[in-house]
């Protein structure tokens, strides 16, 4: 069985199977909805807000979800697995990060 998944603030759709991990599926999707890095729950770079739909977690790490903001919706993308269609966003979208990075040297 397949579930979509939204992200709202990137406009941007993508397919996940059951039993797979919504992480995997966006990269699998060739998508750059959520930020990648560690894929182990140990850097909270993909931490999204779960707006609507049902999922199963495995356990997140206090430094990057407290209590409060998991109670809210909030969850690492590389720890959940979706039960049905997910409405979500990503809590890190950079508006910027398709643009080419300029660093200047002070000498």
């Amino acid at each position: 069985m397949n579930f979509q998944i939204l992200v709202t603030n990137r406009q941007q759709t993508f397919t996940v199977s059951e039993g797979e991990l919504l992480l995997h599926a966006m990269e699998k999707a060739c998508q750059q909805a959520i930020k990648v890095g560690c894929r182990g729950g140990g850097c909270g770079l993909c931490k999204v807000k779960i707006l609507q739909g049902r999922y199963q977690s495995k356990r997140m790490s206090k430094a990057h979800i407290s209590t409060e903001e998991q109670a809210s919706g909030f969850a690492l993308a590389c720890r959940v697995f979706p039960e049905g269609d997910l409405v979500i966003e990503s809590d890190h979208f950079d508006e910027h990060a398709n643009q080419p990075t300029q660093v200047s040297v002070v000498k």
